[in-house]
């Protein structure tokens, strides 16, 4: 089992920065990627970033130039860096982590709001 817990969230004015914090505890074995989705209210869990083990990284689009993602895998946190914020990128942010041990395993955290004011 792995237990994740996000911090960092809160309200910013757009174009305002907010970095969020996620810190993974547990059966940390053969993590593979460790991701930031978001969610806001009626719609689909969306992948915002991602950082594989390897160094590689993916991002939306929409966040292409804003965002950062990093991986400090010592410490077993991932952080997601948010620049250049946006009424838009308001939302309920949620870290994720695959681990693969024969099979896929999902893991979540609690989520962590970001409201962004225009």
């Amino acid at each position: 089992q792995v237990q994740l817990v996000e911090s960092g969230g809160g309200l910013v004015q757009a174009g305002g920065s907010l970095r969020l914090s996620c810190a993974a505890s547990g059966n940390m074995f053969s993590i593979t990627v460790m991701g930031w989705y978001r969610q806001t209210p009626g719609k689909q869990r969306e992948l915002v970033a991602s950082a594989a083990t390897g160094g590689s990284t993916y991002y939306a689009d929409s966040v292409k130039g804003r965002f950062t993602i990093a991986r400090d895998n010592v410490k077993s946190t991932v952080y997601l860096q948010m620049n250049s914020l946006k009424p838009e990128d308001t939302a309920v942010y949620y870290c994720n982590a695959r681990q693969y041990v024969g099979e896929w395993r999902n893991y979540w955290g609690q989520g962590t709001q970001v409201t962004v004011s225009s």
